[in-house]
């Protein structure tokens, strides 16, 4: 378990100082740490207690699902690095749980020293093998005195006012502002009252004035990392795992924090100090929808491993380019945590893309497995990151804004604007009374497990508000601290509910034997009944609940039909325009990214047909010329993908699926593939859903606009791919050494795709 991600420092080197090494005394205590191989018992802990929060886990969330599992490595030492750090104490249970249940292995998270003494989160890190790693910033301490500092004249002198900065600064060591407004190495101690700084403060107002007006500070002392460093060393050396979040503390921002230094001391180091050890790194998105709310959804992605070469590890033993090597380092590794999770400058962009992504081809995410969209995202972010400054996409985020808050005024979700009839409102007078008694009738099932459990919900939301509260305010990186909400609503209702349970079966047990029921049982078995009794009534009803709440969710739209017909009818035109605005620019500009994975609308291969004039015969002629030669080339394309799709399958052995990953498509022009989903593909499939005359297994080019016809192969699609890849036994395929890789584990839950989108569809026409 990680409390705020524990990180070591920049540095192993040891400063060889009498103050350092008192430092390093009082950071590791009487008992040095050193690495001893885990007993059984210590393993059976571990894997009960990753049952017991899966348990957990499973009611909390209503779903968590892996993606790339396939790629984990499932021997040899293993650095897990995860980001973002979203959730606190529940980010690494979650990580633990997916790769013990997908590779069989046990991982050692680094934990802030300060979490690991807890008393409630201390004894659960210890049974779950965590490293404790000692931070400089749990160990500040007041200052005496008063400090300034002149942003003008020079931003990294500090003058102090009645400072003893030689006895207690260090160099290297931490300065820290008052309500955690930020602290800095120190870089030299020139005298009591004087002391230069590594970096400036971060600007601000609030900090600038602080800083002018002078301020009392806090100092924390060099924490050496020697010891914690070798202990990391050793357990990679003899095989394990390690994870750690390298951002060094949760937050709930949009976007990663700068990676420390740690990890990549941790790696290379663990090279330098065994030339047989091998590590390699995992990169590990956790990427979460409405991390802090109950029954929320986690997807888990899990990167291709990153080896390091000999070259770099040589790089890093040498002085001269030892922070370089550490550098070149932590670029890969971030550039492989960018790959797995979904990064947003700020939060108004997160919005215009999860808008994107609902609105993209007529709900066409919604037919999507959890991994896929947030794939999808991910592609929609990239997207905008690097087309933002286009006169196009600024005037969509607008309308896309302006969508939002006309959502937001009319209490509506997105998903719900199609439900809405406008055009049948005597139709939806029984539709809505019958909702509503059904909503009754849940209320009356759900009630009494809600009234059961209603303490603990109490409890833990007044707890975790304050929590967050707290965590806002020591903190200068969170926005507004929903990073440990779920944490503590988790941790409450852990040591709530079975305190409340065994007070009602007491109570219970009390009048039972009062009034001689159950006469025939023992106390002790009447009160284990009874505690049962409630927790399988409340368990049930937060099965009722939700799908309660689903139908709470679904009766607006139809009210809102038949008495906000005028609202909701301007809501759904906009929303059709975005969507047609939004498939529009996706599909002219996307190619651009990902020019492997545009299956059916190859767009860039369109162009305006004629350059000078002809008369229309000629130009119907020239039309028609370059549709054969598109429809030729597209044939001896199709054939290559499944030459070399059945070469690959005759050659590899079958491996375990990946229950959540999509096909990946094979590249043709040897450059590296992003896992294929249709999201360019099935565009006319969806645009015909509402169409009960045209025939779903027909649907092709023909549906599209026309301008698009001549730029679409008549006869390619991914629903080929699919049904070539689904003769190929349903096997996962992967070849390490080559340029691409094929994972057909999804078409044992899925089939494919298309099939499951025509089915949703049917089901959709045939409930009208």
């Amino acid at each position: 378990m990680s409390h705020h991600a524990a990180n070591p420092g920049s540095s192993n080197e040891s400063s060889g100082s009498a103050d350092s090494n008192k430092t390093l005394r009082r950071s590791l205590g009487s008992q040095p740490l050193q690495y001893r191989p885990f007993s059984a018992r210590q393993m059976w802990l571990y894997d009960f207690i990753m049952w017991m929060f899966l348990v957990i886990f499973d009611c909390f969330f209503r779903e968590i699902r892996p993606r790339g599992a396939f790629r984990l490595p499932k021997k040899g030492a293993v650095i897990f690095v995860a980001a973002p750090h979203a959730n606190q104490f529940v980010d690494p249970m979650i990580l633990m749980n997916q790769v013990k249940r997908e590779a069989g292995r046990r991982v050692s998270f680094l934990i802030a020293q300060k979490s690991y003494k807890h008393s409630v989160i201390g004894p659960l890190s210890r049974a779950q093998l965590s490293i404790p790693v000692q931070r400089a910033q749990d160990m500040l301490q007041a200052g005496t005195g008063k400090i300034y500092l002149d942003f003008e004249k020079n931003p990294l002198l500090v003058t102090g006012e009645g400072t003893k900065f030689t006895h207690e600064c260090m160099h290297r060591g931490l300065l820290a502002l008052p309500k955690s407004l930020g602290a800095v190495e120190i870089d030299e101690i020139i005298s009591d009252t004087k002391l230069t700084l590594r970096k400036e403060f971060t600007r601000s107002d609030t900090i600038v004035k602080l800083l002018s007006k002078g301020t009392p500070f806090k100092v924390a002392d060099k924490i050496d990392q020697k010891q914690v460093y070798q202990y990391v060393f050793d357990h990679l050396s003899a095989g394990n795992c390690v994870g750690i979040f390298p951002e060094g503390g949760s937050h709930d921002r949009t976007d990663l924090l700068p990676l420390k230094a740690g990890v990549a001391i941790m790696a290379l180091g663990a090279m330098t100090n065994d030339p047989d050890c091998n590590v390699k790194i995992v990169p590990c998105g956790m990427n979460y929808f409405n991390a802090h709310k109950f029954r929320s959804r986690a997807v888990v992605e899990f990167g291709h491993p990153i080896e390091f070469l000999r070259d770099l590890v040589d790089k890093y033993n040498d002085p001269a380019t030892h922070k370089q090597s550490i550098s070149e380092c932590l670029e890969i590794i971030t550039n492989g945590l960018r790959a797995v999770t979904v990064n947003c400058q700020d939060y108004e962009t997160l919005m215009v893309v999860q808008a994107a992504r609902r609105l993209y081809a007529g709900n066409f995410a919604q037919y999507l497995p959890l991994p896929m969209v947030v794939e999808m995202n991910r592609r929609l972010v990239l997207g905008y990151e690097t087309f933002k400054d286009q006169p196009d996409l600024k005037r969509l985020k607008s309308k896309i804004l302006h969508y939002n808050e006309l959502l937001k005024i009319n209490h509506l979700p997105d998903h719900h604007v199609e439900d809405c009839d406008v055009s049948h409102k005597l139709n939806l007078i029984p539709i809505l009374v019958f909702r509503i008694m059904k909503l009754i009738f849940f209320v009356i099932l759900a009630l009494p497990g809600a009234i059961l459990f209603s303490p603990v919900f109490a409890i833990s939301k007044h707890v975790s508000k304050k929590k967050a509260e707290t965590a806002l305010a020591n903190s200068t990186v969170k926005v507004k601290a929903n990073d440990v909400v779920a944490t503590w609503k988790i941790l409450i209702s852990m040591g709530a509910a079975p305190v409340l349970y065994s007070f009602y079966a007491s109570i219970g047990t009390w009048y039972c034997k009062r009034k001689s029921y159950l006469s025939s049982y023992g106390l002790i078995s009447i009160w284990f009944i009874l505690y049962m009794l409630g927790v399988l009534v409340t368990y049930s009803a937060l099965i009722t609940g939700e799908q309660g709440l689903d139908l709470l969710k679904s009766i607006r739209p139809v009210y809102l039909s038949i008495f906000s017909g005028a609202s909701i009818t301007k809501l759904k035109e906009l929303r059709r325009e975005l969507s047609e605005e939004i498939t529009d620019f996706v599909n002219r500009y996307g190619l651009e990214l990902f020019p492997d994975d545009f299956n059916l609308l190859e767009i860039k291969d369109y162009k305006e047909p004629v350059q000078k004039e002809m008369d229309s015969d000629e130009e119907e002629e020239f039309k028609t010329q370059q549709m054969r030669n598109r429809r030729t080339a597209v044939k001896k394309e199709r054939a290559a993908r499944k030459a070399a799709l059945q070469s690959v399958a005759e050659s590899a052995k079958a491996s375990d699926s990946d229950s959540s990953s999509i096909v990946e498509s094979v590249p043709l022009r040897n450059t590296q593939s992003y896992t294929n989903i249709p999201m360019f593909s099935d565009y006319d499939l969806h645009m015909n859903e509402k169409n009960s005359q045209v025939d779903l297994k027909s649907v092709g080019s023909s549906a599209l606009p026309s301008a698009l016809q001549s730029a679409l192969p008549s006869s390619s699609s991914i629903i080929d791919d699919f049904d070539h890849q689904k003769s190929l036994s349903g096997h996962e395929l992967s070849q390490e050494s080559s340029d691409f890789e094929l994972n057909f584990g999804a078409l044992k839950d899925e089939k494919n795709i298309s099939s499951k989108i025509q089915s949703k569809i049917r089901q959709s026409r045939g409930s009208q």
